[in-house]
């Protein structure tokens, strides 16, 4: 039996951010399902939202504009907690080596829709990857930390009152136990539950599963944000063109050239990501458009190569030159809003158990994230973990030998490819970007005929990642969809044709494994949320 004082399940800035912290503290395991360096922080372009102290900026502010995006479903303590952490984030990134660029002897700061004022920190525009290897180096260097790469994680372990460990698979697919004094999830969103998403393929939900297997309420999981704008290239992998190009100016066009942003929003082209979302969809339907345009083209050509070299290259390898010609582009699954519920600490219901970055709901995005918010999140939640364990006496770790559980039927793997496949098709046509009550339950009928087809139990183990992937997506999938049919209103990322105002006051929604589930028009619970920013009566744009 192994051991260690802290798991960390993922290897984006949340897990590694997380593991320097406990280092302090004692022996730290990192978990990566793949590489070590792939994730969606990794992937992040745009940059990571600050206000510093030399700014004209201010927290109220970033707050005003977080809250704002979050259509009512804020917490505002923990907004203003976490924006007000802001600086020694920063400076704990620079500490670990992170660089961000500079203007002389100023940040350069960019903005993004939904921010009123330039409070983004970046790296040209490759910000994760810089953060994510910065740490990543960091890590390696230190004897504290073990990083293991391509190891799955198949279940938790708990005795009566905690979580213990957890069950690892290696490439050699034996299992072993792993037993842990603090477990941390740390593993990201669920984007691949969509056709269409600008996530990497590790991206399939494993810690909502991990959690709700558990017995952990899971939060809000029907606010999936869709990123407005990702090149348009049929039969390859989504590519994500940064917020930050509207920012600087870019203009979104129909085909012919026509703007059409005013007609949705007074911000234009700055409006909050789920609202550009909207608009881009309504006009590829009203107009029967694959794609629409994203023109920058009119922006100088330095400016162009200084802060976006990355989009630049690759966009003039799919034959585009952003500098001579506008880019077609269509919306992607790009963030969970929702997820595992945690306190400030980034503790859960169960004990022992934590959770941070994209898979955790802190109370900071709501409906809605406001862009570059996440990245600072994260590195605020891994500090928040490190002071709540630093604060405690910790039980030791528990020696009891434990059977490894049964694992499953093994599915055929082009049996599992079939189904993730067609998972993801039904998920982007009946409950994307644009829902409605009728599409909703023809999903949720489909995914409870695969669930009762394909389920595992609770306690049992998959027989393979792809099965593991497989029963993630199911269990995302299925999370989201009973959300949205339950959540009888338009807010958010979460729009439905059907019931398009907002209800009062803003509510949330949690769901749990042991809370009894008869019909999907009685899934979960719906508890009044502290935070209700939206007027009365409010329709939402």
């Amino acid at each position: 039996m192994l051991s260690t004082d802290f798991l960390i399940i993922g290897a984006g800035s949340a897990g590694l951010a997380c593991a320097l912290e406990l280092a302090e503290l004692g022996r730290v395991t990192v978990l990566s399902k793949g590489s070590l360096e792939l994730s969606a922080s990794d992937w992040a372009q745009g940059g990571i939202a600050a206000v510093l102290p030399d700014s004209d900026d201010s927290v109220a502010q970033h707050v005003a504009d977080t809250v704002r995006a979050g259509a009512g479903l804020c917490e505002p303590n923990q907004v203003t907690e976490i924006l007000g952490a802001a600086p020694r984030a920063i400076q704990r990134l620079l500490d670990w080596g992170v660089i961000f660029d500079r203007q002389g002897d100023r940040w350069q700061l960019t903005r993004e829709g939904g921010h009123q004022a330039r409070r983004v920190l970046h790296r040209a525009d490759h910000t994760g990857r810089s953060i994510t290897r910065a740490l990543l180096r960091r890590a390696a260097a230190d004897a504290r930390i073990q990083l293991q790469p391509n190891t799955l994680v198949g279940a938790l372990q708990q005795d009566d009152t905690r979580v213990t460990g957890a069950w690892l698979r290696h490439a050699d697919g034996q299992w072993q136990s792993l037993r842990a004094r603090a477990v941390i999830l740390a593993t990201g969103g669920l984007g691949q539950v969509y056709r269409h998403t600008s996530n990497p393929d590790v991206a399939s939900g494993d810690g909502i599963d991990l959690a709700w297997r558990a017995g952990v309420a899971i939060c809000d999981l029907e606010f999936v944000q869709f990123h407005p704008t990702t090149l348009y290239s049929p039969g390859e992998s989504a590519f994500l063109l940064t917020e930050a190009l509207r920012g600087e100016g870019a203009i979104l066009r129909l085909p012919n050239g026509e703007r059409f942003m005013s007609r949705h929003d007074t911000r234009g082209e700055l409006a909050p990501r789920d609202v550009v979302s909207r608009a881009i969809i309504h006009e590829m339907q009203e107009h029967h458009l694959d794609f629409v345009e994203l023109d920058i083209s009119h922006a100088p050509a330095q400016l162009i190569e200084a802060h976006f070299p990355t989009i630049a290259q690759h966009c003039r390898a799919r034959g585009y030159d952003p500098g001579k010609v506008a880019l077609p582009v269509v919306p992607a699954a790009h963030y969970s809003c929702g997820g595992v519920t945690v306190d400030a600490t980034g503790k859960t219901g169960l004990p022992g158990l934590y959770a941070i970055g994209e898979v955790a709901s802190t109370g900071l995005h709501g409906a809605n994230r406001l862009a570059s918010n996440s990245l600072l999140e994260c590195i605020v939640s891994a500090h928040a973990v490190y002071q709540d364990l630093a604060g405690v006496n910790l039980p030791p770790i528990t020696q009891t030998e434990t059977d490894v559980p049964g694992s499953t039927l093994n599915f055929p793997a082009e049996t599992i490819a079939a189904r993730r496949t067609a998972l993801q098709g039904l998920m982007w046509e009946k409950v994307g970007i644009l829902r409605n009550q009728g599409g909703m339950a023809d999903a949720l009928a489909q995914l409870q005929a695969w669930e009762k087809e394909t389920s595992r139990p609770v306690g049992h183990l998959p027989s393979s990642r792809q099965e593991l992937e497989w029963q993630s997506l199911l269990r995302s999938a299925l999370l989201i969809t009973r959300g949205a049919l339950l959540r009888h209103e338009s807010r958010g990322c979460h729009d439905d044709r059907d019931f398009p105002d907002l209800l009062e006051p803003a509510q949330h929604l949690r769901q749990r494994r042991d809370w009894s589930q008869p019909q999907a028009s009685a899934v979960g619970q719906l508890d009044a949320s502290a935070a209700n920013s939206a007027p009365q009566g409010e329709k939402r744009p």
